[in-house]
This record gives structure tokens, C-alpha cells and sequence, in this order.
């Protein structure tokens, strides 16, 4: 096998560290570039649910189950969906469910930690990519004066507002008119028990009154929310101002205001760190022209919504079917530009019902009919 082609990857997330932990698996080493400096900048994000044919499988290649297993959450795969009274309109315990449930940050350290020690470069923001004459490419970051390189493979696995992207597809990310006011509850079963019993052991949503609310239960018996409004792209950067939390706690409860007192709790018990997150995709199918010596993974090839819970899954399979092509084209003395190019001639098939699933959620969401569309989707993923 040829084990001297350079990779390198840009994006230190799920997919990425994904990609890079198969490779090394079969003696191929990376490099995954990280603009963060250290593994714990920033908040990762809420949890995930893994599935079985996706995610887990993808660690099921990387040799992680035995891991996983140790930090998953299986008791946490439950949903309710309730009216603005507080009436409950579906739940599901999610006792024999196969999407067990885990923290974003726990995620990261066990695939970090499988890694070989020099694998991650931290603080690394890229600036520019140079193509040389025979296809290889020098990478140019903010922080270094010089280039690093040439890598014979770039990997884009750096989200939505890729840097890899533009250089393969002209298409932007769009703003799906949902917008996520994110807020946090600690220590919820010992200090907000009743909160802690509304938001059940995984997921509740409540939808009236054009608007949303999203709780979600995270390890250590943290809650993280969302309200989630339906609004021009701007509308709450207007609204909410993050460096005062009384304010936006205030205006919270102005516009929730039509909710019932138990849901309204939700608003009181958080720990007032807020954040902002719009909502954007790609259009369902997008794929791009083969390049030689650059791809896509993950939000980078197909950012979708969050509804369905697809998109970490699809970014850690996308990594395992890369690595998977280019495994076996190393292995034969194949070429393993067209093993590139061959995964990426399956991928948008491969996601397509997550992605046009994904856009139709969001598409109902708040409509003059979403709480029963939500309640027949919800429906339908239990049948």
C-alpha cells in the first residue's frame, strides 16, 4: 500500500477526526488543521444521537465501539412533543431505540484521543489554498508566514462556511428563515426537577403561537434549549442582546408569553448563557465537479437543518466511505484520485432522504399547520 500520499484535513470535528483515526487505522497518516487552539475553545454544541447504519458504523471502522459504548447515553433516546398548555401530543420512551445518545465534547476527546499524538494541528485558520503545476496544493494559514505543504489530497471538513468549498461549488449556504436562541440549564435533575421531568430522558418539543421550543437532555443532568422563531436573518441579532442576559431573559418571556407557566420555567432555570444560531443549508443534491486533490465531507458537501439528526452521522459516514475508497485503491496500486472521485459520485444519493427530509422539517416548522406536521413526523419515525 502507498502510504506516502499527504493528506491533509481541514476541520477538527466529528467527520474530520473520523477520516483521520480509519486512515491511521491502515497505516495512512494525516494531517487535520484546527483554527481552534486547544480542544476546548468553545462549546461543542448539544448532543448527538448516533445511528446505527451511519455513525456507529463509521466507528465501527475506526475501532471505537468499545469506546463509544463507555460515554453513549442508550437511556436517553426518548421524544415529547406538547402544546403550548403543556399537554403532552406524542412521547416515546425510546427504550429499544438504536440511536443511543452522546455529548458532542465527549465525542471529540474519545476520537482526539485515538489518534496518533502529532495528528492535530491546533490554531490553525486557513487562508488560502495554491495549486502547483502538477495538481499537488500548498496550504497558506493566518498564523504561519509560511505555507504548509504540498498535500496530494485537501479535505474539506471545516462546516458550513467551508474554506475548501468555493474552490469545488459556487453555491452558498442559505438561510432556512429559522433562527435558534440557545440557552443552557445545569445541574437540572437536583435544582430544576420539575424542568427536569418536563424535558423527560431525551427530547421536548413544544410548538404554538409561531414559535418553538426545543429542550434537549445533555450529560450530567444538563438541559440545553432552544427557542426558535421564524424570522429574517437579522431579527434577533436586533433583539437580543447576548452581553445582557437579564434583557434577553426578559424578552423571552414576552414572547413566549401565551405559554404555559411549566414550559415558561424553562426560560427561569437557565443559566443565562445565550447564543445565537441561524439556521442555513445547501440544496438537497449539491455536489460538484471532481478536482483533482480536493473533496468534501460533512456540512462542508451538504449542510442540512438539524431536524432528523442526520448531520454528524452523515459527516462520520462520508469520512468512512472516503477512507474506504481510498483504503482499497491504495492497497490495489490504484489510482486514488479516481477513488475520490468515485465516493463523491455516490455521496449525494447517499444523503439525499436526509437532506430533503431535513429541508422539509424546516420547511413546516412554524407554519399555520407545524404542530401537526411535526406530530405526523414524529409519528412516523415510530411507526
Amino acid at each position: 500500500m502507498n502510504r506516502n500520499l499527504r493528506i491533509a484535513i481541514i476541520g477538527g470535528g466529528p467527520g474530520g477526526l473520523t477520516l483521520a483515526r480509519i486512515l491511521a487505522c491502515h497505516g495512512i497518516r494525516t494531517t487535520v488543521f484546527e483554527r481552534e487552539t486547544h480542544p476546548l475553545e468553545r462549546p461543542q454544541g448539544g448532543t448527538l444521537d448516533l445511528h446505527e447504519d451511519s455513525g456507529q458504523e463509521a466507528l465501527r471502522q475506526a475501532g471505537l465501539m468499545e469506546e463509544f459504548t463507555g460515554i453513549a447515553r442508550y437511556e436517553d433516546q426518548g421524544t415529547r412533543l406538547l402544546d403550548m398548555a403543556g399537554n403532552v401530543l406524542f412521547e416515546d420512551a425510546g427504550v429499544d431505540g438504536d440511536r443511543p445518545e452522546v455529548d458532542r465534547t465527549a465525542l471529540r476527546a474519545m476520537l482526539l484521543a485515538s489518534l496518533p499524538e502529532d495528528c492535530v494541528r491546533w490554531g490553525y485558520t486557513l487562508r488560502a489554498v495554491e495549486t502547483r503545476d502538477d495538481g499537488r496544493h500548498d496550504l497558506i494559514f493566518d498564523q504561519s508566514p509560511a505555507s504548509e505543504g504540498p498535500f496530494d489530497l485537501v479535505v474539506g471538513a471545516d462546516g458550513t462556511w467551508s474554506a475548501i468549498r468555493p474552490l469545488l461549488s459556487p453555491y452558498q449556504p442559505q438561510y432556512s428563515g429559522l433562527t435558534f436562541l440557545e440557552f443552557g440549564i445545569d445541574d437540572a435533575d437536583h435544582r430544576h426537577p420539575a424542568v427536569s421531568a418536563l424535558v423527560g430522558r431525551g427530547k421536548m418539543c413544544v410548538e404554538g403561537d409561531g414559535k418553538a421550543i426545543i429542550a434537549l437532555r445533555n450529560g450530567n443532568a444538563h438541559i440545553r434549549g432552544y427557542a426558535i422563531f421564524r424570522v429574517p436573518a437579522d431579527w434577533a441579532a436586533q433583539r437580543f442582546d447576548l452581553t445582557d442576559p437579564a434583557s434577553v431573559h426578559a424578552r423571552l418571556l414576552r414572547e413566549f408569553a401565551g405559554y404555559a407557566p411549566d414550559i415558561i420555567d424553562l426560560f427561569h432555570a437557565s443559566n443565562a448563557c445565550y447564543a445565537i444560531r441561524s439556521i442555513y443549508s445547501l440544496p438537497p443534491g449539491h455536489c460538484w465537479t471532481h478536482r483533482r486533490g480536493l473533496t468534501l465531507i460533512g456540512d462542508s458537501a451538504h449542510v442540512m437543518s438539524p431536524f432528523g439528526g442526520d448531520g454528524v452521522n452523515n459527516a462520520m459516514f462520508d469520512a468512512a466511505e472516503l477512507a474506504r475508497h481510498l483504503i482499497a485503491a491504495l492497497a490495489d496500486g490504484a489510482d486514488w484520485n479516481a477513488a475520490v472521485a468515485g465516493y463523491e459520485a455516490a455521496m449525494p444519493a447517499r444523503v439525499a432522504e436526509s437532506a430533503e427530509g431535513a429541508a422539509e422539517a424546516a420547511a413546516t416548522l412554524l407554519s399555520h399547520d407545524g404542530q401537526a406536521l411535526t406530530l405526523e413526523r414524529y409519528r412516523s419515525h415510530a411507526r
